[in-house]
């Protein structure tokens, strides 16, 4: 009775494992396989780059997302933006949510209240859009991420998720930091 072992491998008690060498260089050869049409085709989804975001976000976490503290990673570029929007607008009495929907607004600066002007008014709907949107934004990520995170101990964040508001992060902190301020004359 000839030998199962192909000739080239030599007799089956010579190597006993051949068929579990054999399963194993299918294997590779297949995943090889799979990957070169990714990296041919891709998979169509966008990827996000992380340390292509804004640098008061990503800067401020990039120890803690490394090391998989993705609730307090957000809660820390949150924490950023709140500085950062306190040293720029030079106001520490409000924070946070409060103080970028007040600098945010349409209406012009009073007294103590300096604006972010992402546009100049051109008395169009436009400049009132932006400016309500922006605030609402602000609010937003306060109001329904950061205040959660830093009151409520039982939430946990799954990498994909944290991912997602540092984005969201990011987009707040460009629109922080590139604008004019516009002061009360």
């Amino acid at each position: 009775m000839p030998s199962p072992v192909p000739a080239r491998r030599g007799p089956a008690r010579r190597q006993p494992l051949w068929r579990h060498r054999e399963a194993t260089q299918r294997a590779i050869a297949q995943l090889e396989a799979e990957q070169e049409l990714i990296d041919n085709l891709g998979t169509g989804a966008p990827e996000l780059d992380a340390s292509t975001m804004h640098p008061w976000v990503w800067g401020s976490v990039q120890g803690l997302w490394s090391s998989g503290y993705f609730r307090e990673a957000v809660s820390v570029a949150a924490r950023a933006i709140n500085a950062q929007s306190q040293a720029k607008l030079a106001r520490r009495d409000v924070g946070e949510g409060i103080l970028l929907s007040d600098a945010f607004s349409p209406s012009a600066p009073i007294r103590g209240h300096p604006r972010l002007r992402l546009t100049a008014d051109g008395g169009g709907e436009t400049f009132k859009n932006r400016h309500n949107g922006a605030a609402a934004v602000a609010r937003g990520l306060y109001s329904a991420i950061r205040n959660p995170l830093a009151h409520e101990h039982d939430i946990e964040l799954e990498g994909n998720e944290a991912l997602e508001y540092l984005a969201a992060s990011s987009i707040l902190a460009r629109w922080v930091e590139q604008p004019t301020v516009e002061n009360a004359p």
